[in-house]
């Protein structure tokens, strides 16, 4: 059956930005907003203090790692923050920036990354996860992080591939890193309850099929008022509301590739008709799937 984890994260299909190395000592504070994007940290050495904007504060240390997939407004510091609003950061050497005061002794060391996800879809993607993640003690995480920062680094061929690749393997490994009971509401609480799993891996194994309430209820092996409940409480959304995001999802990457007419795309998501889907497509995105195909972009 289809992985409804590794499907999200293709669609989407994240992009690297920036990756550099942080040194730290002493008192500093960063403050950074980001309309949105995603941002990551590994801390290889070293404490320090994170602030994201409606999360509690968190605090890093040495084999933590931490993905905010659409940070706004967080800060970053050391444990007793500096009393200005920003510290400066001095670039050392080239993707090595130094933060807090050039005489304090080194006591942090961390790789900070930025990336951007191309999708359409990713304002409902990244809703299927959690707002924040802390993992302490993975160590394949901050391989992963080095990794991407060595390849940001070098101008190898085939450097955008390599990226992409390891970009989608390390969203892979936070997130079900991350994943389990204690997770907020989303794709990954809904993976790890053993009954909503099957029926989450139903709907994206079989997108075409013409799922209800019921049918998915059969499939999970409850009753329809448990099964609805139970998936709202644990996914966020209502199951057909899910199922629906997760059909226009997957229409949009179809009709992007542009080898596929409408009624075509339509059949693949379990349409009946292509004006049924086209109404549909356009309540949800804005235009017509004829015009999206083509590029166009909602005025």
């Amino acid at each position: 059956m289809s992985d409804p984890l590794s499907q999200v994260v293709g669609l989407l299909q994240p992009k690297a930005d920036l990756s550099k190395l942080i040194v730290a000592g002493g008192a500093w504070r960063v403050h950074r907003t980001d309309e949105g994007r995603p941002f990551y940290c590994a801390v290889l050495s070293g404490r320090c203090r994170l602030e994201c904007a409606g999360q509690a504060p968190v605090m890093l240390e040495g084999g933590d790692f931490v993905l905010v997939p659409a940070a706004y407004d967080f800060v970053t510091s050391s444990l007793e923050p500096s009393t200005q609003a920003e510290t400066a950061r001095v670039e050392i050497s080239p993707g090595v920036f130094r933060l807090g005061p050039a005489d304090a002794p080194l006591d942090l060391r961390m790789l900070v990354g930025h990336c951007s996800f191309a999708s359409d879809d990713a304002d409902l993607l990244v809703s299927l996860l959690p707002q924040l993640m802390h993992v302490r003690g993975e160590q394949r995480l901050a391989a992963l992080v080095t990794f991407v920062n060595d390849e940001m680094r070098a101008e190898r061929p085939g450097r955008e591939a390599v990226l992409t690749r390891l970009l989608e393997v390390l969203l892979i490994e936070a997130l079900r890193s991350a994943s389990g009971p204690a997770a907020p509401s989303g794709l990954l609480r809904g993976l790890c309850d053993e009954r909503l799993a099957i029926a989450l891996r139903c709907i994206h194994d079989r997108p075409a099929e013409g799922w209800t309430v019921d049918a998915l209820a059969r499939e999970a092996a409850l009753s329809r008022t448990t099964f609805f409940e139970r998936f709202r409480r644990e996914v966020g959304v209502a199951p057909m509301e899910y199922v629906f995001g997760w059909r226009m999802s997957l229409a949009k990457g179809l009709l992007r590739r542009g080898n596929i007419t409408v009624a075509e795309a339509a059949e693949r998501v379990g349409y009946g008709s292509a004006s049924a889907f086209s109404t549909a497509f356009a309540r949800r995105v804005g235009i017509p799937p004829a015009l999206y195909a083509r590029g166009v972009v909602q005025g």
